[in-house]
C-alpha cells in the first residue's frame, strides 16, 4: 500500500515507518527541507498541505503534536501542546476533505489523556471524555478531524505510555539506573501502556488491514499499575527499587503535569483493537520493558 507519515521523525513515527517500508511504499510530510522524493514539504501553521502526496496515499498516519514530557508546562507551553495538535491535524483535515482522491483511511494521533483521573472505572472506547486539560486538548484534538470524516475513514489512535527507550520512559531509566528506583505517588494508579512495536503494528493495521473508524485505545491488554511498572523496570536494570516520590513532592514540582502524567488513574483496555482481530505481542509489562531495553 502507498502510505503517508506525518512525524515520521519522532520515537513512534520512526518505529511505525521502519514497520510501513516493509512492503509498502512510504512517503512523509516534513516542515524542512525535502532530502529526497519520498518527503513533502508542508506548513501547518500557515495552513498548507501538499495535494499530491494526499492524492497518491491510501491510507495517512499522523503522529504530530509538542512533547508532553517537555517541563514545565507553563501558560505558553500549554497553549502549544494544543496549538500544535489542533492546527496540524486542522490542516490535514482540509487537506484530505478538499482532494480530487482522498485517502481510505486516515489514522490520527490521540491519546488516553481524553479520559481524565478515573480510579476504580474500567475504560474502553466508549467510557466518555473525563475532565482535565489533557481531556480537553484530546477532545479538541479528535474534533480537528470532523472535515474528512465525510471523505475518508477516520480512526483516533487513544494510546497510552509507549514503554521504549526513549520518550516517557526515559527520566525512569535514568532515574532507575542511578538507583533511585521510586514508586510514583501511592503507586496504585494505572498507567496504560504499550510497547513500542505494538504501538507501531496497531497503527498499520488500524491503516491498513482494519474497518474501525472512531476511537480506539492503543494499550495492551495487561492493567498495570504505576508501582508495577517502576518495580518491572528496577527488576529488568538488576537496580534496587526503594524510593517512593510523594505526591505533594510531584505536585510542588511539576504541578498540572504531576496530575495529569503520573497520578491520573486510567485503566483503559484495548476492547475495539482485540475486537478487531489485533494480536498483541508484548502482553506483559516485564516483556515490553524487556524489550525496550534490548532496543
Amino acid at each position: 500500500m502507498r502510505i503517508l507519515l506525518i512525524g515520521a521523525s519522532g520515537l513512534i513515527g520512526s518505529a511505525t515507518a521502519s514497520l510501513a517500508r516493509r512492503g509498502n511504499e512510504v512517503r512523509a510530510l516534513v516542515r524542512r527541507d525535502p532530502v529526497d522524493a519520498t518527503e513533502h514539504r508542508w506548513d501547518p501553521a500557515s495552513g498548507s498541505a501538499p495535494a499530491e502526496p494526499i492524492a497518491w496515499a491510501d491510507a495517512v498516519i499522523s503522529l504530530s503534536g509538542a512533547s508532553l514530557s517537555h517541563l514545565p508546562w507553563t501558560a505558553r507551553y500549554r497553549d502549544e501542546i494544543l496549538r500544535s495538535r489542533v492546527q496540524a491535524t486542522s490542516t490535514l483535515a482540509r487537506a484530505i476533505a478538499e482532494s480530487d482522491a482522498p485517502p481510505d483511511a486516515w489514522v490520527s494521533a490521540s491519546a488516553v489523556g481524553i479520559y481524565g483521573d478515573r480510579p476504580g472505572s474500567e475504560l474502553d472506547e466508549d467510557a466518555g471524555r473525563g475532565s482535565g486539560f489533557l481531556a480537553d486538548v484530546v477532545s479538541a484534538w479528535e474534533e480537528a478531524t470532523r472535515p474528512a470524516e465525510t471523505r475518508t475513514r477516520v480512526v483516533h489512535a487513544r494510546t497510552g505510555l509507549v514503554l521504549a527507550a526513549g520518550g516517557a520512559l526515559a527520566p525512569l531509566m535514568l532515574t532507575t539506573r542511578l538507583g533511585l528506583g521510586a514508586t510514583v505517588g501511592d503507586g496504585t494508579q494505572h498507567w496504560p501502556w504499550i510497547a513500542l512495536e505494538d504501538e507501531a503494528r496497531a497503527l498499520l493495521h488500524l491503516a491498513t488491514e482494519s474497518t474501525l473508524d472512531g476511537a480506539v485505545n492503543l494499550v495492551a491488554p495487561a492493567s498495570s499499575t504505576s508501582s508495577e511498572v517502576t518495580r518491572a523496570l528496577a527488576r529488568a536494570m538488576h537496580r534496587p527499587h526503594l524510593l517512593r516520590l510523594p505526591t505533594f513532592a510531584l505536585r510542588a514540582g511539576m504541578g498540572t503535569a504531576a496530575e495529569e502524567l503520573l497520578l491520573a488513574d486510567q485503566r483503559a483496555v484495548p476492547e475495539r483493537l482485540l475486537q478487531d482481530g489485533f494480536v498483541f505481542r508484548c502482553t506483559t509489562v516485564d516483556a515490553a520493558i524487556a524489550a525496550a531495553l534490548s532496543g
